[in-house]
């Protein structure tokens, strides 16, 4: 740093401080100008009396020192007073008298500069209590302002939360009317088409005794010719199936995960195995990194992150990536990423309230659902691409139907939604975890939940086994909870040293065969349990930050880990 720059920085403190003296100054001088005026001239006063008492001192001396020469003159002459002498007398004992005087004068100003100092010391004290309780009274003012702020950011909530409940129901209303007059004009149509079913039936039977008549008529027809023609064409019909069934039983490939993908074939997954080392390391957003998810159909890979994208990256080749696009159009991070179940469309749940849908050949928005109140945690598709189930902070659960572009159904749960699943293809059951520490189980044909589950903390995370009997669970006590949904309650619960969620949208994750589970803690650790032999099967350690999202290749026994410092990892065997 330059001398010059050092002289101005200390200039610019001195002026800082003599002008931040001047106001006090200035602020503080009007409580107590009159009594410094009052002390000041008492204090000119008692210097002015000071000065005429030592005057007069020295002046009393002179004349003490000329009425002992004259006493000595007056001794040596004829021994009577001189008038000079007397006249010497009467001026000095008038100066006595104002000498004493000038000291009462003197003891009763400085009394009242005592009495002034104490008031002014008192004065003093007061102005600090009122410092002190002005003080007070701005915290309080302050604190009552931010609770009128929130009063009213409450009420504008729930303004806002009472206007969507009025335009549901309305809608509601309007959709119930619709639905009443096309059941009307279905159960016409019904009992139209059952009257010309009717007719038509009469009419064939008709027919067909005019026919018999005719064939007994002419003996035409002949049973056990018929009978022998049927048979013929049945035996055909039961012998190519035979064969077909003997060529399908001939064949014994292996089904090899591209194969799977390629047929994809139902139901069908492979033994896994657990993940020993890092395949490929690599930055995915610029910040947060909130969801991972693998394609059902390619080693596609999705994640979305804090910076408002969904990327698409190509693990086909062994420890190598390659970005395949970004899809943009959220106004915010994305939590929640889901493919559907051809693979053509990938799904996000947004921070900013809504849920959007991407086709993933040329990678461009095609829908965004917009409704709800709070910040959208999770979506996923309901059982078909057409239908799309999300869940949010508003406390709410809304079904969406892709062809119309709206919301069809909107189900209450009372509590901020942090995840969801669905059950079954058809999409009729969806599961979704709560911040009231509940699990919810609802049946899109009612309105209501069906069942809930309790548990001991805010639940995280929700994942389904492939043949939809287990249902995982990650709970913000730090414990993963395994659940039977046959017997409707918990059968495994898992938690270990250093495990610790970091997120309330911690996702965890089965394997493809349901064996094992993997999720992330707050160290950067990734924790995987072995599910049948209920104990931790290893700790992968590689991220240096809290880890939000496990998913594992549905194919393979890949193992994909996002956390909040933009990295992904993917994990293979050693």
């Amino acid at each position: 740093m330059a001398a010059s720059d050092v002289k101005s920085d200390y200039s610019d403190w001195r002026k800082t401080i003599i002008l931040r003296l001047q106001n006090r100054n200035r602020s503080q001088r009007i409580c107590f100008q009159d009594l410094i005026s009052f002390h000041n001239r008492l204090f000119d006063s008692s210097n002015a009396l000071r000065g005429e008492n030592l005057q007069l001192t020295v002046q009393n001396e002179k004349l003490r020192q000329e009425n002992f020469e004259l006493h000595n003159r007056s001794g040596s002459g004829n021994g009577k007073p001189n008038e000079k002498i007397q006249a010497l007398e009467q001026k000095l004992l008038h100066q006595q008298e104002e000498l004493t005087e000038l000291h009462r004068r003197k003891g009763e100003n400085a009394q009242q500069l005592i009495d002034l100092n104490q008031k002014l010391q008192e004065k003093e004290k007061q102005l600090q209590a009122l410092a002190g309780s002005f003080a007070d009274s701005v915290a309080v003012n302050t604190t009552l302002r931010a609770e009128i702020q929130m009063y009213q950011n409450n009420i504008k909530e729930l303004e806002n939360l009472n206007q969507m409940l009025k335009d549901e129901h309305q809608a509601l209303q309007l959709a119930f009317a619709s639905l009443e007059e096309k059941l009307r004009k279905a159960q016409d149509e019904n009992r139209a088409l059952v009257e010309r079913l009717i007719r038509y039936k009469s009419k064939d039977a008709e027919k067909m005794n005019e026919e018999n008549e005719n064939f007994v008529r002419d003996g035409a027809f002949n049973p056990t010719a018929f009978l022998i023609q049927t048979l013929g064409l049945f035996g055909k019909k039961q012998a190519k199936l035979q064969k077909e069934l003997e060529e399908a039983a001939k064949d014994t490939r292996a089904l090899s995960p591209d194969r799977l993908r390629e047929t994809g074939a139902a139901g069908a997954f492979f033994a896994s195995s657990v993940p020993s080392r890092v395949l490929v390391k690599f930055d995915a957003h610029d910040g947060d990194v909130n969801a991972v998810k693998w394609s059902p159909v390619d080693r596609i890979l999705a994640t979305g992150g804090a910076d408002r994208r969904v990327k698409l990256w190509d693990l086909s080749k062994v420890g190598q990536f390659e970005s395949k696009g970004m899809l943009v159009g959220s106004n915010a991070g994305v939590m929640s990423v889901d493919f559907d179940s051809t693979g053509a469309l990938i799904l996000g749940a947004s921070s900013d309230f809504a849920s959007r849908v991407w086709t993933i050949a040329d990678q461009r928005l095609r829908h965004t659902l917009t409704g709800h109140s709070g910040k959208v945690m999770a979506a996923k598709f309901l059982g078909e691409p057409s239908k799309v189930v999300s869940g949010s902070h508003d406390r709410t659960l809304k079904i969406w139907d892709l062809r119309s572009k709206a919301c069809i159904e909107t189900k209450f749960a009372g509590s901020s939604c942090n995840d969801l699943v669905t059950t079954d293809s058809a999409g009729t059951t969806i599961i979704s975890g709560h911040f009231d520490k509940r699990i919810r189980f609802w049946d899109t044909r009612s309105d209501t939940t069906s069942r809930d589950i309790l548990l001991q903390g805010k639940v995280t995370s929700l994942d389904l086994s492939r043949d939809a009997i287990f249902l995982l669970g990650c709970v913000r006590d730090d414990t993963i909870k395994v659940l039977d949904l046959r017997m409707n309650q918990i059968i495994c619960s898992f938690s270990a040293e250093g495990f610790k969620v970091g997120c309330d949208w911690s996702r965890a994750a089965f394997s493809p065969d349901g064996q094992y589970i993997a999720v992330g803690s707050a160290d950067g650790s990734v924790f995987i349990w072995n599910v049948s032999a209920n104990k931790l099967e290893s700790v992968l350690k590689e991220h240096l930050s809290p880890v939000t999202a496990v998913a594992w290749d549905p194919y393979n026994s890949f193992l994909a880990s996002v956390d909040k410092s933009k990295k992904t990892i993917v994990w293979g065997e050693g």
